[in-house]
């Protein structure tokens, strides 16, 4: 009798012990969500919406200066989209829209990149802005690469921040899916995931709140897993970025472990019109070289200007 109460009193700690493990992680995964709620509401109070031939198109355009249309990366938006420049606003007229499928932005029966960019072509024309520069954030690189490529006379220059970029060589095998798993592609299992954003990605845990919420990004995380990250790598000769007939600046990390380094840096002497500029540290957002980011752009624009 008395064995089997400890037995009961053993289960009724390791039960209790596990109770107050889920409501310590509901409470702080709740704050997280919340904190990230309040920050994105900045954002949408800015955005705009659109019609275009390929559904909605949602963003913000802020800024005075040289228009700067902005190619967010994967799970962002036109908040992340906005990030990139939003310092500088008084410099440069930042057009940040969401890409297929995040928030705010319709996904059309075929989201290609060559969509994508008749959609940001359309936007352009709606704010009557003839010429711009594209710049790209990782997974963005698609969008912004082939943009410059079909629409050279609009593109005055190509601006590439820790940029996806096509394969150096023939692959050996195609990819189909370059991206996060879709059951992870809701808040509160990236959150759980979150603590392993520095070793598996090099990005602090606090990376979370710039990602958070994803309810209306999956569809677009999806796309670019399908579309964006893998097209440049099973189609490269698409992409041949020694054809641009553009001026280019490349900003790239050598410990960034998400856009290879050394992928980038082969095609710099590939590039007609190329400026590299390399950074020992800093990762896929480039934290820390801020400084160097803001003047070595202002010489590119004042330069191709």
């Amino acid at each position: 009798m008395r064995q089997r109460s400890r037995k009961e009193m053993v289960k009724l700690i390791i039960f209790a012990i596990l109770i107050i493990g889920a409501l310590i992680i509901a409470i702080r995964f709740s704050q997280v969500e919340r904190k990230a709620k309040e920050r994105f509401a900045w954002y949408e109070a800015k955005a705009e919406s659109v019609e275009t031939s390929y559904g909605t198109i949602t963003y913000i355009d802020e800024g005075e200066g040289e228009p700067v249309l902005s190619c967010h990366g994967i799970c962002g938006g036109y908040d992340q989209a906005y990030d990139t420049l939003g310092d500088v606003t008084d410099t440069y007229r930042v057009i940040a829209p969401s890409r297929f499928g995040y928030t705010g932005s319709d996904a059309p029966e075929n989201p290609s990149v060559e969509n994508q960019v008749e959609a940001f072509v359309e936007l352009l024309d709606f704010l009557e802005i003839e010429q711009t520069y594209v710049l790209a954030t990782s997974a963005g690189g698609a969008t912004a690469i082939k943009f410059a490529m079909m629409h050279p006379e609009r593109t005055k220059g190509l601006i590439l921040y820790c940029s996806g970029y096509p394969a150096l060589q023939e692959p050996e095998k195609a990819v189909a899916y370059l991206g996060p798993p879709k059951a992870l592609c809701n808040d509160f299992l990236m959150w759980l995931f979150s603590p392993l954003f520095g070793p598996v990605m090099g990005m602090d845990q606090d990376t979370i709140n710039m990602i958070m919420p994803l309810k209306d990004k999956k569809e677009g995380i999806v796309i670019d897993a399908s579309v964006s990250n893998t097209v440049m790598y099973n189609h490269r000769e698409e992409y041949d970025m020694s054809t641009l007939t553009v001026p280019v600046i490349c900003f790239h990390a050598k410990d960034d472990k998400l856009a290879n380094y050394d992928g980038a840096k082969g095609w710099e002497a590939l590039i007609p019109d190329c400026t590299f500029i390399s950074f020992e540290t800093g990762g896929h957002l480039m934290e820390g070289n801020g400084k160097v980011i803001e003047e070595e752009l202002a010489g590119f624009v004042e330069r191709t200007d």
